[in-house]
């Protein structure tokens, strides 16, 4: 293998650590709320404080560490990882399984942030998107292979397999970072300061506005998936594996082919995807019918869940010298769109619109992100007549 694909795949293991927990955690809430002794909203939280812990440390972590080499970052995060998923494996009560994983979210923003550049800096620059891209494989391989099997070990032995797992694969991506991952020191000049400049940027708040609200339509789907399909599409428990494995195919495609056309238009694709994600969403309260049916859209809405990483390229086309903290800072997006999907799925199920209304709230959600590409489009238009004026027409 050449030294880039090495460096992808050893990335990649992080972010497929990473996405086992994240995404797991919420087909686990019933083991996870029966052993804790409290109810499945209550276990919820557990959910909102690993988003919590990615939204505070992407920003806060990429920041202070900004003068740290990249490989010596990496590997602290992912040590870090690895303990808070072994607290979490061990975690006596509800209580101290809530702080795990808060501390579990804290390196998980940064970690991909600085993958990317690092990945991105072994590929030439007309591969930026692919390279971004390769990382993000882990995290959507995770929804194929971990997801599922850590699901089927909550079901046949503990849910405590699945973070005790997890710490394996987090401290075995730092020991192959070390080896394999070059050191790629930061930029001259790099400093608190200058990462704190990407938030004096327009364009960098309108794109991980598209990420947190376009997006959580995506979750909002996702994590109603399971009961959705046992109480709607009236499928044995033993079926939804199959479910999260076809959303997580849909995300592994979206991964592979999306970077091809965003690495010659970033824009453009990160406004189909944007559609694409509104229509299947729609489509979802008619395909939840059918086991065979909701398959493929799941998929469809999995395979818009590449926008992640078109926006990834897309901040760093924006954020000028400070691509730390944007690359970061995308995840804390995402994390929100976690917790705003969700929560709004929640209220409307609660308002008695049944299960599948999630279906219409994530459309809902994808059209605003949409709304938001559309003023990131103009402001870019703006900008360039701007720069495009003569001086002359510029003063009158």
């Amino acid at each position: 293998m050449s030294r880039p694909v090495i460096v992808h795949f050893v990335l990649a293991l992080g972010g497929f650590a990473i996405g086992t927990t994240e995404f797991a955690t919420m087909g686990l809430l019933p083991y996870l709320a029966h052993d804790l002794h409290v109810d499945v909203p209550v276990a919820g939280h557990l959910i909102s404080a690993y988003a919590l812990g990615v939204v505070l440390g992407a920003p806060v972590i990429t920041t202070l560490a900004a003068r740290w080499p990249r490989r010596t970052l990496l590997i602290a995060l992912m040590a870090l990882y690895a303990l808070a998923n072994c607290l979490s494996a061990l975690a006596p009560n509800y209580g101290s399984m809530l702080r795990f994983r808060f501390l579990s979210g804290l390196p998980h923003g940064s970690y991909f942030g600085v993958a990317m550049l690092v990945a991105i800096s072994v590929v030439r620059p007309n591969q930026r998107a692919r390279a971004v891209g390769h990382v993000l494989l882990g995290l959507t391989v995770a929804t194929i292979v971990g997801v599922p099997l850590s699901n089927w070990l909550g079901q046949v032995a503990s849910w405590r397999w699945c973070f005790a797992i997890v710490a394996a694969l987090a401290l075995a991506t730092a020991i192959l970072l070390a080896f394999f991952v070059p050191e790629g020191r930061q930029g001259k000049g790099a400093s608190v300061r200058r990462e704190l400049s990407a938030l004096k940027r327009s364009q960098v708040w309108l794109t991980l506005a598209m990420g947190a609200i376009g997006f959580g339509g995506f979750f909002c789907v996702y994590t109603y998936l399971a009961s959705t399909l046992m109480a709607v599409t009236a499928v044995s428990p033993r079926m939804v594996p199959i479910a999260l494995a076809a959303f997580g195919l849909g995300m592994t495609a979206g991964n592979i082919v999306v970077p091809y056309f965003a690495d010659r238009a970033v824009m453009r694709t990160a406004g189909i995807l944007l559609l694409g994600s509104a229509a299947s969403l729609a489509l979802y309260p008619a395909a939840a019918a059918h086991f065979w049916t909701v398959l493929p859209d799941v998929m469809a809405i999995g395979f818009c869940g590449a926008l992640a990483t078109v926006l990834q390229t897309r901040l760093m086309d924006v954020a000028g010298d400070a691509q730390g903290l944007a690359a970061a800072l995308n995840h804390s997006a995402f994390n929100l769109a976690n917790a705003l999907g969700p929560w709004l799925g929640g209220l409307a199920i609660a308002a008695g619109f049944g299960w599948t209304s999630t279906g219409w709230v994530g459309c809902g959600l994808a059209l605003s992100g949409f709304a938001v590409w559309v003023l990131a489009l103009v402001a870019d238009s703006t900008a360039t007549d701007a720069i495009r004026a003569p001086p002359s027409e510029m003063r009158g």
